[in-house]
């Protein structure tokens, strides 16, 4: 028998293609000595939402960045390697690292936040709570709300805080989020960049044109770190990236304990005061009005 089709049911968008993945299938195919083109293909064939942006020749660069999410990085690694003849495996494999480091950053915030997130939005209900609450008593709540001015006040009230709570609870949630792109990008591209052997003026003139961002005040000091040392210059730029995602893990963990905390403000200031006005108050109005009239 075949199976009924709920037509109001739409079907989950597929995971995005993972961009350090591919990275890594493309410097293990480049690594062993496979064309760039004929490795794009064959990864390509591997996961077919690549196939709609596979082009013919060294245009892969091009192509990636209709992928979005980390592709963009990824493309331009791709092309500041093939402007300055670096060797792309080498390349592609250090972007791929740089990816995945700073997809483990953005996954263990979400993680660590979606528990305060998910507390936060549950007590958001708690007025609405107290509404049912005092209907399940036998008051009149909802007729207070609606008819009497006092409860109108208090309705009016309640919905303002109600909003203002939510309202603040995601720009609470919001702040915590972790930046977009990729810590360290530019440190990196510097280093596949000189990794080309070209005069670190042309590797910055390449990454410029590439990427945008000119390297900081602190690539500069690593740069006269390996001049007056001797250190590759390379090693100590991929390090320095490997460092910025690391501390951008560590902050974004402290601004998630803080936010973890802050949540609380909304709740007290907030939503208790309105689970006190449409739950609470109502009663003691029904209360009241039903003293007066005995009396």
């Amino acid at each position: 028998m075949a199976r009924r089709l709920i037509p109001w049911r739409k079907a989950p968008d597929p995971a995005p293609v993972d961009a350090g993945d591919v990275a890594l299938r493309l410097a293990v195919l480049l690594g062993a000595g496979v064309a760039p083109a004929r490795a794009w293909a064959f990864v390509a064939e591997a996961e077919p939402r690549l196939a709609g942006v596979a082009v013919e020749g060294a245009e892969q660069d091009a192509a990636m960045p209709a992928l979005g999410g980390e592709w963009p990085a990824v493309s331009t690694a791709w092309r500041v390697a093939r402007v300055v003849g670096a060797p792309l495996a080498p390349s592609l494999r250090a972007i791929a690292e740089a990816v995945r480091e700073a997809r483990d950053g953005h996954d263990d915030l979400a993680v660590a936040l979606a528990e305060p997130a998910a507390t936060a939005r549950l007590m958001a209900w708690l007025p609405l709570v107290g509404v049912a609450l005092g209907a399940l008593l036998g008051f009149d709540v909802v007729g207070v709300l609606l008819t009497n001015p006092l409860g109108i006040g208090c309705l009016v009230a309640g919905v303002l805080l109600i909003a203002a709570a939510r309202r603040w609870t995601r720009r609470l949630v919001g702040s915590a989020r972790p930046e977009p792109g990729i810590p360290g990008l530019a440190d990196e591209l510097l280093a596949i960049a000189l990794s080309g052997g070209v005069s670190l003026d042309r590797a910055r003139l390449v990454v410029r044109e590439a990427a945008g961002p000119v390297p900081s005040a602190e690539t500069e000091r690593i740069l006269d770190l390996s001049r007056s040392t001797g250190a590759p210059a390379v090693e100590l730029l991929r390090a320095a990236g490997a460092v910025a995602r690391h501390r951008a893990r560590t902050e974004g963990r402290l601004r998630v304990a803080r936010v973890s905390s802050r949540l609380l403000l909304p709740l007290g200031v907030c939503t208790l005061p309105a689970f006190l006005l449409l739950g609470v108050a109502p009663m003691l109005v029904t209360v009241l009005a039903s003293t007066t009239v005995s009396l």
